[in-house]
């Protein structure tokens, strides 16, 4: 019973991630440059090397947060192995060469300015490292330490939807000028997500979320 309770949820928690996912990313599928986040970015819309990372960055973001989701879900692992394999070697694929140098190049032109700009470029630099180290663990088979960078990897990855989140409870409740706020959530958007992986590994909990 616990165990369909577990899936039941679990289903739910990945409608509602593939569900906040098109709300943020259906805006710019028609290349519409005046939509969203672009409103504030027209300094620089006309790029084309910021413009191309831009769209690639959000279209593979958001494949990238359904696919790293159902990495981490058991029966899936179980009794569809090979597709496990194959997510996962697509989930490397696309952050470690296209979503991630992506939002590396959009770090540098981030709103802000230099405290706006370290805040993405660890991000990024650092969510590519621990998918890399995840990937190299699991070629020596090295089933925890693949675990515990996968869970880091994934942290980072739901930063698409943490950094919004505090957005709007910063601005609800605090009212903050639009640019200290972009300022804030820069870095509370990731960092509180990776403390709590962190968190997760010293405590020994990520085989529990892996065995979910």
């Amino acid at each position: 019973m616990l165990r369909y309770a577990r899936t039941i949820f679990l289903s739910i928690v990945l409608a509602f991630f593939t569900f906040l996912m098109l709300r943020i990313t259906i805006p710019y599928f028609s290349r519409n440059t005046d939509v969203g986040f672009l409103r504030i970015k027209q300094w620089v819309i006309h790029n084309d090397v910021w413009r191309i990372a831009f769209f690639t960055h959000v279209w593979s973001s958001c494949f990238l947060l359904i696919a790293g989701f159902t990495q981490f879900y058991n029966p899936l692992k179980q009794k569809l192995s090979t597709l496990h394999r194959y997510v996962g070697l697509l989930y490397l694929v696309i952050l470690v060469f296209l979503s991630g140098p992506a939002g590396l190049i959009m770090a540098l032109y981030a709103n802000g300015g230099l405290l706006s700009q370290s805040a993405f470029t660890l991000l990024s630099v650092l969510w590519i490292y621990f998918t890399v180290r995840a990937y190299v663990a699991i070629l020596w088979r090295d089933f925890t330490t693949h675990g515990n960078f996968m869970i880091r990897s994934y942290a980072l990855t739901l930063s698409a939807l943490t950094l919004r989140a505090w957005k709007y409870l910063l601005v609800m409740f605090f009212q903050p000028h639009p640019m200290d706020a972009y300022m804030i959530v820069a870095w509370l958007g990731w960092v509180p997500n990776l403390l709590l992986a962190e968190w997760l590994i010293y405590r020994k909990l990520t085989w529990r979320i892996l065995s979910a």
